[in-house]
């Protein structure tokens, strides 16, 4: 695509927008309900994209990961919109009395959203989704790393909407990069913080506002009560969910000294229940490309160097693959087998950088004091986990750090629950789409001030003197 054409593109949503500013909600809720359509009809055939895309990966695990939470997504815009559309009455101060005032919500404009490779339908739509709902445009940029998705993407979303409602742009790096220079009125971007900072330069051109879904190295804290086998189930559970490649993925393991062997050999048994082979096994996901699989192994041979323990957590590293296993490009070699890495330091590349794979560190702890002190020293992670049994100890954990979002004896469940903001901070990023939160993030809220014709606002104007003083010292005893 060129950049005369994506220019059409985006002047024609352009005009659209300002040719419509009031969206009424039969409008933004037929809009839902034609992207709730084209799920229900063709949620299988973005499946088997994604499948194509990865070489391995259950449309199974694209129907829990990206289309129910999608459906669920809409199911709750649609049950809250006419609420979130209404006007806020806001109370006014004694001193502009009789005049009387609210908020209006209106839609922005032109929504840009950039999509990344791992989640490559829910991460595309569900911006989308809320954008619509605000009576937006949107034009979606997704990953050039899933080209069959990306395709299957634009084929569905031209049948169900005018190019001037909702239009992917397919591309490269070049294209992304053209793309983020549009002048839209948000755009919303998931990937890497490396990324995320050339986005939010290149946003900054037009002064366009951005939502940042970034990254980071997010902790699990076990308390010493915790219950071990629990917290390591959905450790596992979390870390290998689409084989780590999952931006709020469980990223290093916090446990007191002396627990090592004991959580070892827990999270062992976790896989083992989850996953009871791993190559061949489909709901495994394979490591998205050959580049990709090729940095998690270097990680780990220095982390080896430099002294670590790495203990694999295949349950059947000898066991052949399945007779029909066998996928395109030989995707199930990029099955990469879970890995527990012991004496895990600051010095290692693994624990400086994002994993984005099933490789999961173990730091040990002296005190929980050090811990929190571990948390703070490095950039503010997208999720933080903490397993243990006090309330009070929860409680101090989550004053004295800071993170985009926490689930609490659990992962990654806190992205799945519609009333709360997800969202990251600092490096992890900074804005949120989900729920009324995301519909505010699509919208300008527009301050309006309703004057009474018995207003009083000729007590301020000038010339000053007496009258003023006398106004002024009357209020302040008032307020």
């Amino acid at each position: 695509m060129t950049s005369t054409d994506l220019r059409a593109l985006f002047d024609a949503q352009y005009h659209a927008s300002r040719a419509h500013v009031a969206v009424p909600l039969v409008v933004k809720r037929e809009r839902l309900l034609r992207m709730r359509k084209l799920l229900d009809e063709h949620g299988g055939t973005l499946a088997a994209a994604v499948e194509a895309d990865f070489g391995v990966r259950s449309p199974r695990l694209t129907e829990v990961a990206d289309m129910f939470v999608l459906h669920t997504l809409i199911a709750h815009t649609l049950k809250h919109l006419a609420r979130w559309m209404r006007p806020q009455k806001v109370r006014t101060p004694l001193y502009l009395l009789p005049a009387s005032a609210r908020i209006e919500r209106q839609p922005l404009g032109v929504v840009g959203v950039i999509s990344p490779w791992n989640y490559p339908v829910q991460l595309a739509l569900a911006p989308a989704i809320t954008a619509l709902a605000a009576g937006n445009r949107v034009m979606i940029k997704p990953s050039e790393l899933t080209p069959h998705t990306s395709a299957q993407l634009e084929r569905l979303l031209a049948q169900f909407f005018t190019p001037d409602e909702v239009c992917v742009v397919q591309g490269d790096a070049a294209v992304a990069s053209a793309f983020a220079a549009l002048p839209f009125d948000h755009l919303v971007f998931t990937g890497s913080t490396a990324v995320g900072r050339k986005v939010a330069q290149a946003a900054a051109v037009n002064l366009t506002p951005t939502t940042l879904e970034l990254g980071g190295k997010s902790p699990c804290i076990l308390d010493a009560d915790c219950r071990l086998e629990d917290a390591a189930l959905k450790i596992a559970h979390g870390k290998l969910l689409n084989a780590g490649q999952t931006c709020i993925a469980p990223d290093y393991v916090l446990l007191p000294r002396g627990s090592e062997g004991a959580f070892a050999d827990a999270y062992r048994a976790a896989v083992a229940k989850l996953f009871p082979r791993i190559a061949g096994n489909k709901d495994y996901a394979s490591i998205i490309s050959p580049r990709h699989l090729a940095r998690l192994r270097t990680m780990l041979q220095q982390a080896q160097t430099q002294g670590a323990e790495v203990l694999s957590m295949d349950p059947a590293p000898d066991k052949p693959v399945a007779p029909g296993a066998a996928t395109l490009d030989g995707a199930t070699h990029r099955q990469m087998a879970p890995v527990l890495v012991l004496g895990a330091t600051s010095e290692m590349q693994l624990m400086q950088e994002e994993i984005f794979g099933p490789i999961l560190p173990v730091v040990s702890y002296d005190r929980l004091d050090d811990a929190i002190a571990h948390i703070n020293a490095g950039p503010r992670p997208l999720a933080l986990y903490w397993f243990g049994n006090s309330d009070a100890v929860r409680d101090d954990v989550l004053a004295r750090t800071v993170s985009g979002g926490v689930s609490v004896n659990d992962t990654l469940m806190h992205i799945a629950h519609d009333n709360l903001p997800f969202g990251g901070v600092g490096d992890s990023g900074w804005g949120a789409y989900h729920g009324e939160p995301g519909y505010l993030r699509f919208c300008h809220q527009k301050s309006v001030l309703i004057q009474s014709r018995w207003s009083l606002g000729a007590l301020f104007y000038p010339p000053y003197g007496a009258r003023l003083d006398s106004t002024l010292k009357l209020l302040r005893r008032i307020l």
